[in-house]
C-alpha cells in the first residue's frame, strides 16, 4: 500500500526549502502569507529579533469580511497590510509565499499590497 504524504507536510517542506534562503532583516523585513481553508494571514517579520513588526488578517474587526477565505478578501488583507506597513515605515520586504503555490489568494494579496505602496 503507497502511504501518501499530507499536502500540509509537503508544504512545510517547501516552506523550509525556501526559508533557508530568505531571511527578513530590520532594513527589509519578511512578508510571510498563511492561508486556511477558511481564512488569510499576513504579517512582516523581522528575523534578526523574531519580531513581528505588522500585521492583518482576514479575521480582523476592521475589515468586517463575510468570507475570509476568498480571492477579494485576501486583496483586502493585502491592502490594510500595506496601509499598516506604511505606518511603520516600511516600503520594502521580502515576499515568503509560505509554502503555497503563487496563486489565487497568495497571488491576490500580493498584489494588493504592492499596488498600495510595498516593494519586493
Amino acid at each position: 500500500m503507497i502511504k501518501k504524504i499530507s499536502r500540509n507536510k509537503m508544504r512545510k517542506s517547501r516552506h523550509a526549502r525556501v526559508r533557508e534562503k530568505i531571511a527578513g532583516t530590520a532594513s527589509i523585513p519578511r512578508l510571510n502569507v498563511f492561508r486556511s481553508n477558511k481564512n488569510i494571514f499576513a504579517q512582516i517579520i523581522d528575523d534578526e529579533k523574531g519580531v513581528t513588526l505588522v500585521s492583518a488578517s482576514s479575521i480582523d474587526k476592521e475589515l468586517k469580511l463575510e468570507n475570509g477565505g476568498n480571492i477579494e478578501a485576501a486583496a483586502k488583507v493585502g491592502e490594510l497590510l500595506a496601509k499598516r506597513a506604511k505606518k511603520a515605515n516600511i516600503t520594502k520586504v521580502k515576499f515568503d509565499r509560505g509554502g503555497y503555490l503563487y496563486h489565487g489568494r497568495v497571488k491576490a494579496l500580493a498584489e494588493a499590497a504592492h499596488n498600495n505602496g510595498l516593494e519586493f
